[in-house]
């Protein structure tokens, strides 16, 4: 594994943001009524992922909090492809966008989780 300088160099906090920003153009088409609920929730979920993976880097000192912190992104991940599916539901994103979203959040958990298993590669490094 290359060492990377900074979360920024991290894929998986590259694709998170990405998502969080598709997410973003996404949620400008929901109605109105759903600003302080549904969109709200999924803007949230999906901009906290990137924070926790920054947050994580921080800690990195602390191998526990690493994973701690990565943890937490995970369950935003996760989070937020609950939003994307009530979304769904509601009918205010098609089944193809939702699915290749699910998809893409599928591998920043995949991400998430070789980061965990691998933390002592992250936090053996300062």
């Amino acid at each position: 594994m290359e060492y990377v300088q900074s979360f920024r160099d991290l894929e998986v906090y590259k694709l998170s943001r990405q998502l969080a920003l598709e997410i973003f153009g996404f949620t400008k088409s929901f109605p109105k009524g759903e600003m302080f609920s549904l969109i709200d929730q999924i803007r949230r979920s999906s901009r906290s992922v990137g924070a926790q993976i920054a947050e994580a880097w921080a800690k990195r000192r602390y191998e526990k909090h690493f994973i701690s912190k990565l943890t937490d992104a995970d369950g935003e991940q996760q989070e937020t492809q609950h939003w994307l599916e009530t979304s769904l539901d509601c009918n205010y994103l098609s089944s193809e966008q939702v699915e290749l979203l699910l998809e893409r959040y599928d591998s920043v958990g995949r991400m998430l989780n070789s980061m965990m298993s691998k933390s002592h590669m992250f936090c053996s490094k300062l």
